[in-house]
């Protein structure tokens, strides 16, 4: 994760003040009203039900659990296929099971090592819960005061306490909800997960409101990685080119270190300059590789319409039978930050043990934060955005999608997706393909497609 350790712990605690507009059953749930309670001129609330809506009665409101997963309580949402946890303590997504109701479910997601440890302090908030994917706003380490603000690492909504609005099933469509208010810079965010029968796929919108001025923002998506070298292949669509960070990304003074150029522009992930002159280019789609070292590089993608198709990232697991997806609208999240971690960093709380991958789909200059991100910067050069402008009288949403697809034996790399009306095609170089339903098309709409419940 590509933020300053220096940086003082600036932790909030959300206080949801007010409920976005939700359906009434889920308001009466959520203020713990009973359909049994006695209403003058009515012979009870039960009789509500034909007042509303058919679109309202197919909805049901579901008990919200919380568990303890990993040192930290968690909100939880499942269904047959899959079962998440997410924080309570910045929205962290992980532990998750896909393929729960097969023989050999999967867990792709990062837990980072001191989670099962005995408490200590962390030197920024994001590091207390950190796992999984997280929204980030505004994404980067923050290290800089902008315009009086003093942002922690990746925002307070990557540190900060989320409530639960509650979870609520329409047809073969779970969504849990939640929601924090930001106090550095006022806003809302409303955080909605989605699972759909029959998917392995996870639908993620987030809604900011308020939070008005330019900022960089986006998914801190972060997978666990094995030991065995080049095991895990990783695939992109089209990009512009890729940049490594510009700056000295891990510092040997802190403990890390580093194995790509500084500031090297390139075009093919396969030919990624290193530090040490005359050293073959790493090649970025196989990894893990140069182990005891982290870095950070950043790709721009090509933006085009949603009717051609999402951007998309893939990591196979070819040894695991599984491959790793993300799809998002790449005129929304304009680019994808790799956070290569190979034992890299020996610092507290890092001690040399951790492994992860993060493949985080953001509008940012690179992981440097709000200052960085809102200037003029070599991307912006380019012709690159790396801030998103938000309003404080029109809400922004972020849509986002995750998965898995299990894969046949001789499946090594992505080399194309294809779309069709709700479903992807993941097609390997070595030709072998794998279709799964994913309705992609919520990319652009924001809303999961709902049919009656055990049709998925």
């Amino acid at each position: 994760m590509g933020v300053q350790l220096n940086h003082p712990s600036l932790a909030r605690r959300a206080n949801v003040s007010r409920l976005p507009r939700f359906r009434p059953n889920i308001l009466q749930c959520y203020l713990g009203v009973s359909l049994r309670r006695k209403v003058p001129g009515m012979r009870s609330l039960a009789m509500i039900p034909t007042l509303l809506s058919a679109a309202v009665l197919a909805q049901e409101v579901l008990a919200q659990e919380v568990k303890t997963a990993h040192s930290q309580p968690c909100y939880v949402l499942a269904n047959k296929q899959v079962e998440l946890a997410v924080t309570r303590l910045g929205g962290h997504m992980a532990p998750v099971t896909f393929y729960r109701d097969g023989d050999r479910p999967l867990k792709p997601y990062y837990v980072s090592p001191w989670q099962d440890e005995p408490s200590q302090p962390m030197p920024v908030p994001v590091l207390v819960p950190l796992r999984g994917d997280f929204f980030c706003l505004p994404f980067g380490g923050n290290s800089d005061i902008v315009a009086g603000e003093r942002h922690p690492p990746h925002g307070e909504v990557a540190g900060s306490e989320w409530k639960a609005v509650g979870t609520n099933q329409a047809g073969d469509v779970t969504t849990l909800t939640l929601a924090i208010d930001t106090k550095v810079r006022k806003g809302r965010i409303v955080k909605e997960l989605s699972l759909v029968a029959g998917q392995n796929v996870i639908y993620s919108r987030n809604t900011i409101e308020g939070f008005a001025g330019r900022v960089p923002l986006g998914h801190h998506a972060t997978l666990a990685m094995p030991d065995k070298e080049g095991s895990v292949r990783i695939a992109v669509s089209p990009f512009r080119f890729g940049r490594t960070n510009p700056g000295l990304f891990s510092d040997p003074r802190n403990g890390e270190y580093q194995s790509l150029l500084p500031d090297a522009r390139w075009t093919d992930l396969t030919q990624v300059p290193v530090a040490w002159q005359g050293a073959p280019a790493a090649d970025l789609t196989r990894l893990p590789a140069r182990f005891g070292h982290a870095d950070l590089v950043q790709l721009v993608n090509e933006p085009s319409p949603l009717s051609k198709g999402p951007a998309w990232t893939t990591a196979t697991f070819a040894d695991d039978g599984f491959l790793w997806f993300s799809l998002k609208d790449p005129n929304v999240l304009r680019s994808t930050v790799f956070w290569i971690e190979n034992h890299g960093r020996h610092g507290k709380p890092w001690n040399g043990r951790n492994n992860c991958l993060g493949l985080e789909d953001v509008t940012a200059f690179f992981a440097d934060g709000l200052a960085a991100s809102t200037k003029d910067n070599i991307l912006t050069a380019d012709g690159v955005p790396t801030a998103v402008e938000l309003h404080a009288d029109r809400p922004t949403s972020v849509n986002y999608i995750q998965g898995v697809a299990k894969i046949p034996n001789g499946f090594d790399i992505v080399r194309t997706v294809e779309f069709a009306p709700g479903q992807v095609s993941f097609v390997s170089s070595s030709g072998k393909r794998v279709t799964v339903p994913v309705f992609h098309e919520f990319l652009g709409t924001g809303k999961v497609q709902a049919t009656a419940r055990g049709n998925g």
